[in-house]
């Protein structure tokens, strides 16, 4: 069984759309993943990544954001 933990809900402001984050830590074998839920209406996607992908798209977020002189 695994464990999730809230760590951020965003709500965006031109789409509606709520992102929720989440940490998932496996019981069975220690591992941890970060759960990104993309709800849109009545519509989920939701996907499941390891640190080193959040990382990168964590990075090329924020580089983005970075371009468009809002961060």
């Amino acid at each position: 069984m695994a464990q999730i933990t809230e760590l951020s809900k965003i709500q965006v402001p031109l789409g509606g759309q709520q992102i929720e984050l989440q940490q998932i830590d496996h019981a069975e074998d220690g591992m941890s993943m970060m759960r990104v839920r993309i709800r849109e209406g009545k519509r989920f996607t939701i996907f499941d990544i390891d640190a080193v992908t959040a990382a990168q798209l964590g990075n090329a977020i924020q580089q983005w954001a970075k371009t468009q002189g809002q961060a």
